[in-house]
């Protein structure tokens, strides 16, 4: 019995320093580690989480992201071959949308993000961000779909931001998430034109915050009250290629960007804020991230990656339990260095440290897109373009981390004693004193169907 009582002390103070983590208000320095193990980087660490990586769908090209259904079905895109797939909850495929009318692709534009709407239970709706034909010319544009009832097509019902900048396709963004107050956030690029980040009326090169049924600007944006309509959507300028959108548990987005041969970027948005990219004349990259000469204030990356650009793509903040030290960590994709590195904030945003994931550092080659699914798993693309990209299934190699897995080898401890030592007197106790979520995370874990 004392041994009972010593696992379960043991995994209740594991599961408390586990919640507690990543969510250090501490006065950590923001290091600016470059790429590769770097000051402020580990391989290795006792605390953080052995990974099991899993290919669910192999044979993609270049799947660009995804996103989830109440039923836990996953819609994913393939950007080049200008494509959206349903993917069923057991597995099954099927094409939805296969090179729909005036769809674009070039570089590093096509069928890019996707996201499903928050009423897709009564809509059937999803967002997509693309390139487009549809105008007479080169744009990137954001439009509506409807998933047919029977699940076997999708259609467009309507666009809702367009004239998005593209040119060869270079710097196309984009990233759609969901905000805190129910905006839809779109992460853009800046075309690879030297004007558009600093150009109030040009949505290349920035984080647009707007209305979802209608693409108009929320109505609380700083230039709300402004007579262009690019203007009003304007959440944050001064970006260069913004890939991906976080949303922390505190309700800020944060993005993710790519730097030139150096300083890829994390930055938490703020509204109106200048993050300061401003590569003029003509396209001159050797200009800094954030140009601190420009007038007024610009605000700096909570985190970057000095030189080389490892280039990171996408973003994710790892939610549940049973990501351990990790809970609460940003999850960051890159393409370049071809790893999965998470980056641990203070609450206040100080950049405090960050580890290479052993089983995710070269191993599936270049990573664009993680997002978080049902059950706090991640699933994350691959981006080689070689006919054989994948979408990977991660989650903790151990279950031990996850506090109700503790709860249930205790009960089994508790039984094996009980071969031993004969049946006990059961002892019933009346429901006030019964603790459901013994009963219930237990049955989960042996489901396998975690919180």
């Amino acid at each position: 019995m004392n041994t009972v009582r010593a696992l379960v002390v043991t995994g209740m103070s594991l599961a408390l320093a586990a919640s507690q983590a990543c969510a250090t208000n501490g006065s950590g320095g923001s290091a600016a580690p470059s790429g590769g193990t770097t000051p402020g980087f580990r391989t290795s660490d006792s605390r953080a989480p052995a990974l099991r990586v899993t290919a669910i769908e192999s044979h993609l090209s270049v799947p660009w992201d995804l996103t989830f259904l109440p039923d836990g079905s996953m819609l994913f895109t393939q950007r080049d071959l200008e494509r959206i797939t349903l993917r069923g909850p057991h597995g099954h495929k099927q094409v939805v949308a296969d090179t729909p009318p005036n769809v674009w692709h070039s570089g590093e534009t096509g069928m890019m993000s996707i996201l499903a709407s928050r009423r897709f239970g009564r809509t059937r709706s999803f967002f997509t961000c693309y390139g487009s034909t549809a105008s007479g010319t080169n744009d990137v544009r954001v439009s509506i779909w409807r998933l047919a009832k029977d699940n076997t097509s999708a259609h467009r019902t309507r666009t809702i931001v367009q004239g998005l900048p593209s040119t060869s396709g270079r710097h196309g963004g984009c990233r759609l998430r969901w905000g805190s107050e129910g905006a839809l956030y779109i992460g853009t690029g800046d075309a690879a034109t030297g004007t558009n980040p600093q150009d109030l009326t040009s949505g290349g090169g920035k984080v647009l915050r707007v209305v979802p049924r209608s693409g108009a600007g929320w109505p609380t944006n700083p230039f709300s009250h402004a007579a262009n309509a690019m203007k009003r959507r304007i959440f944050t300028y001064g970006h260069r290629n913004v890939q991906g959108l976080a949303l922390r548990s505190d309700g800020r987005m944060w993005s993710v960007e790519q730097g030139t041969d150096r300083d890829d970027e994390v930055n938490r948005l703020r509204g109106g804020g200048n993050y300061g990219w401003n590569p003029v004349p003509g396209y001159d990259e050797s200009t800094p991230m954030t140009d601190y000469s420009l007038p007024g204030r610009q605000i700096g990356a909570k985190w970057h990656s000095g030189y080389p650009t490892i280039a990171t793509s996408g973003g994710t903040w790892l939610t549940g339990k049973r990501w351990g030290s990790w809970q609460g960590c940003l999850a960051v994709a890159t393409l370049k260095d071809s790893s999965l590195r998470i980056l641990k904030f203070a609450r206040d945003g100080t950049f405090l440290r960050g580890w290479i994931s052993p089983e995710l550092d070269g191993t599936y080659g270049r990573l664009r897109s993680p997002v978080m699914g049902p059950h706090h798993v991640l699933y994350i693309t691959t981006s080689n373009d070689d006919g054989n990209d994948k979408i990977l299934r991660v989650l903790p190699r151990s279950d031990s981390i996850w506090p109700g897995a503790w709860f249930c080898r205790v009960r089994w401890l508790w039984s094996v004693r009980q071969l031993h030592t004969g049946p006990q007197p059961r002892r019933v106790l009346p429901p006030s004193a019964r603790n459901p979520f013994l009963e219930t995370s237990c049955s989960r874990q042996e489901r396998g169907t975690h919180p």
